[in-house]
């Protein structure tokens, strides 16, 4: 399988200018994103779930009636309230803070001074151009600063930032800046290998290929040790 690696950049003043130049439609369909943080408006939690789940309901009933599709019908009827709870309990779960990760610090009491890898956390995520999933594999690594995370948690914060729509390359420095901010270090470093549907079942339509994208901080910057980094990746577990 041919991986494309995407190279992470912040937006300079020329990539806005062009940005500014391009329609809705160009953005979605080469996969531009335009921030690193989650655009969101300010009145965001301004209605309860139970609210939010009301209205998404009523909204996609209404799509599935444009579509022509029969509501009466026993299979289909729950569909709007079953899409509404999972948009807003399940999928896009991560974009109130209120779910958010609570990650607790140890003391590095025994002194580990390599670095961690937690290698193949699954995750699924949603584009945020056309709302279809994204999933695939995340690769954390991070060197202590005198404090250490458990290892679950490294999972939750990627799950708490997949689940929200997304561009991958924003997933990948949201999850490294919120690691450098929890554990206090630059020395952490992220290696995402994903699909995306809105490639494979839409659009260019290939099945075939996959996105890589990659965030490395502090001392991973350090040639020989991202290449340390990438070595344990490729590792065949055995167990």
């Amino acid at each position: 399988m041919k991986q494309k690696e995407i190279m992470l950049n912040t937006l300079r003043k020329e990539d806005t200018a062009l940005l500014s130049e391009l329609n809705a439609d160009e953005i979605g369909n080469e996969h531009i994103g335009t921030s690193i943080e989650t655009p969101m408006k300010k009145n965001a939690f301004d209605m309860s779930n139970d609210e939010k789940i009301k209205k998404i309901e009523f909204h996609f009933k209404e799509i599935m009636e444009t579509l022509g599709l029969d509501l009466t019908d026993d299979s289909l009827k729950g569909t709007p309230n079953r899409v509404a709870k999972m948009y807003v309990n399940e999928i896009f779960s991560g974009l109130d803070p209120a779910n958010k990760p609570i990650a607790k610090l140890f003391d590095n009491k025994y002194q580990y001074n390599q670095m961690l890898v937690e290698k193949d956390i699954t995750f699924y995520s949603n584009c945020e151009h056309h709302f279809v999933p994204i999933f695939g594999k995340a690769h954390v690594a991070y060197i202590s600063n005198g404090k250490v995370i458990g290892l679950s948690k490294l999972n939750r914060i990627v799950q708490y930032f997949a689940k929200r729509p997304q561009v991958q390359e924003r997933l990948t420095i949201q999850i490294a800046k919120e690691l450098q901010t929890v554990l206090k270090t630059e020395d952490v470093a992220i290696l995402i290998d994903a699909k995306h549907l809105c490639v494979s079942s839409r659009g260019v339509e290939d099945a075939n290929s996959a996105t890589v994208t990659s965030f490395y901080g502090g001392k991973f910057a350090n040639e020989t040790t991202k290449q340390e980094f990438l070595k344990y990746v490729e590792m065949k577990t055995q167990y």
